[in-house]
């Protein structure tokens, strides 16, 4: 499986980049999380309140994925 994971705002300046390829068997949102969370590098996706998205749709982390999706973790944001 292959899927194209997005960082915006505070999530893609603490990781240092925007979007990176993964390759595995993922088979929630939430299994991308973990994922990456694990290395030390992405601790910032261990927050309570992070927020995300599959192909640009608001979605919660037990959202199932397939081969081609994409995935967006970012931070909770407000308006004014």
């Amino acid at each position: 499986m292959s899927i194209n994971v997005l960082f915006f705002a505070r999530y893609a300046e603490a990781v240092g980049f925007d979007s990176l390829e993964m390759e595995g068997e993922f088979a929630t949102v939430g299994a991308v999380r973990l994922a990456l969370a694990n290395d030390a590098d992405f601790a910032v996706l261990n927050e309570a309140s992070l927020m995300c998205a599959r192909n640009e749709e608001l979605c919660t982390l037990d959202e199932p994925l397939v081969d081609g999706d994409e995935v967006a973790f970012f931070p909770p944001v407000t308006g004014g």
